[in-house]
């Protein structure tokens, strides 16, 4: 008995092919097998018609088949092969259109498209599975996520399956500002008396949110982890870019780890009052300051990076980018609300350790920002164990004598910090800039300055590096960074650090020879 003849093979599917192929005289049955790529054939099945469905079959992969005929206990040999590659598997899209107002989950097996400002209403509960993209809607203009004060959102992604907030473009055409971003507004305390109207919103399609007269810095919005924000920003109204992850009055019941901003036209990580705690996030490429802190902000934050290669280009008729991006820009008191001016209870006391910022190399246009810390409106906190490098104005600048006062009372504290490639550590004495009378011995501020940055890390390109191409911060051996931590923590730095922050014998977000933690999840594409 003949083999069988004319043998094709079709992708019904991703995961699904059917095999046809010409009836053979007085065969009764037929045997098909299969072999994945070039490996062994195997038999998959039979059937008494002249084709046959395989399913189970894994997306983008190459699949040969054969089949033979059988008649009794007759068994013809196999015919020729015929080969297939099933594409990549669809994901069905889910139109996000109206405010979520109880309890939902969104899971990975479906892409959610947010057309609009959605909000995450009192009382109820955004569950988000690991490896869930969701996406702004390019061609809706004003699309936001909005987590509103005693909503939560429960966003829990892995190392190897992140939850990504993206814009709905396609990769290469991708721009800051193609959508709006993440916010989360808690019942944190705020030291401005309200109302306070959260930027970006009271615009069209989107009404005012009050974020002022929260109680509890202990509040809990739910969990962040492994969760990335990409090419966000979008401005609802002139002036009022909206940021790749806002917190407003965000409690330390909350949890936040593992989160990136990509390429986002304002702030990539903006803080206002509040004290939720910080680990393990990543700003690379912004429009404006990678993490800004202001309004009563008191949480704290430990290994993080800023990496800026470029000037950020927004998306057309999306907003601007800022005139003064810096690496960490932290406020205390400005504007109205502010009862007692700079001094407004609580003050702005965060504490930052362990991180990375990397400004712009120097083909990049300089602006009036470029500097690596900027501290200023009154402003106190904890900083230490961190690595400051190529800002092209300063390392640092200390503004306004609340500021210095912060210094005077203990409450503004600089410790074991490393600053390269920045003309100076601290930007010079002019107007509210105040650093000149700062007593760097008296006030027990550690420096060390370097003249050079690029031997700092394993591979931190001093140009762009290509779309997506894997970063390494870990320290160089014999780098600068990698020793000079204040590895012991005592006194005041001990009571703010509690169990949160570690003390470290190295500098910066990466311990030598340490986890590469950023790796996996993270993503480093321009568009």
């Amino acid at each position: 008995m003949n083999p069988p003849g004319g043998v094709t093979a079709e992708a019904l599917s991703a995961t699904t092919a059917r095999v046809s192929w010409n009836a053979v005289t007085s065969a009764t049955s037929y045997i098909i097998e299969r072999a994945e790529g070039a490996g062994a054939f195997a038999d998959v099945g039979t059937s008494s018609i002249t084709t046959f469905e395989d399913d189970g079959l894994t997306p983008e992969t190459a699949y040969r088949y054969r089949v033979a005929a059988q008649a009794g206990n007759t068994t013809s040999g196999f015919s020729s092969e015929a080969t297939i590659t099933t594409p990549a598997a669809v994901t069905p899209t889910v139109e996000v259109t109206a405010d979520i107002t109880s309890n939902t989950t969104w899971t990975s097996d479906n892409i959610y498209l947010l057309k609009g400002f959605i909000h995450v209403q009192n009382g109820a509960t955004l569950t988000i599975e690991a490896g869930t993209t969701i996406k702004g809607d390019f061609n809706t203009l004003g699309v936001s996520l909005f987590v509103l004060r005693g909503a939560r959102i429960v966003a829990n992604g892995t190392a190897t399956e992140p939850i990504v907030f993206t814009s709905s473009r396609s990769e290469g055409e991708r721009q800051a500002g193609d959508w709006g971003g993440l916010i989360i507004i808690g019942n944190g305390i705020i030291n401005r008396t309200g109302p306070l109207i959260l930027e970006g919103t009271n615009t069209p399609g989107n009404p005012p949110i009050d974020y002022s007269g929260g109680t509890d810095n202990a509040d809990n919005s739910g969990t962040l982890r492994y969760v990335r924000v990409e090419f966000a920003g979008f401005a609802p109204a002139e002036n009022a870019e909206l940021n790749s992850f806002t917190f407003a009055g965000v409690g330390s019941g909350t949890t936040f780890e593992f989160l990136q901003s990509l390429n986002g036209l304002d702030d990539a990580f903006e803080f206002f009052g509040g004290a939720v705690d910080v680990k393990n996030v990543v700003s690379y490429n912004s429009g404006d300051d990678h993490f800004d802190m202001s309004e009563g902000y008191a949480g704290r934050i430990q290994f993080a990076i800023a990496f800026q290669t470029r000037t950020v280009v927004p998306r057309p008729t999306a907003g601007n980018i800022s005139s003064d991006p810096q690496g960490i820009e932290n406020d205390g008191c400005d504007g109205a609300g502010c009862t007692n001016g700079q001094n407004s209870l609580p003050l702005s006391l965060p504490m930052v350790a362990n991180a990375t910022l990397v400004g712009p190399p120097s083909t990049v246009t300089n602006s009036a920002g470029n500097i690596g810390m900027m501290l200023r409106r009154g402003v106190g906190g904890i900083y230490v164990n961190s690595v400051v490098t190529r800002w092209s104005r300063a390392g640092i600048s200390l503004r306004d004598q609340n500021t210095l006062n912060r210094i005077t009372d203990e409450d503004l504290l600089l410790r074991n910090f490393l600053v390269t490639e920045s003309p100076v550590l601290f930007q010079a004495q002019s107007g509210s800039t105040v650093q000149g009378s700062v007593d760097e011995t008296a006030s027990a501020i550690t420096f060390e300055t370097a003249t050079t940055a690029t031997s700092l890390f394993l591979a931190v390109p001093t140009a762009e590096p290509a779309n997506g191409t894997a970063l390494d911060f870990t320290p160089a051996a014999g780098s600068a960074a990698a020793t000079g931590g204040l590895d012991a923590f005592t006194g005041d730095i001990a009571t703010k650090a509690g169990t949160f922050i570690t003390p470290t014998v190295y500098r910066g977000a990466a311990a030598p020879g340490g986890p590469k933690w950023w790796q996996g999840w993270t993503n480093f594409a321009v568009n």
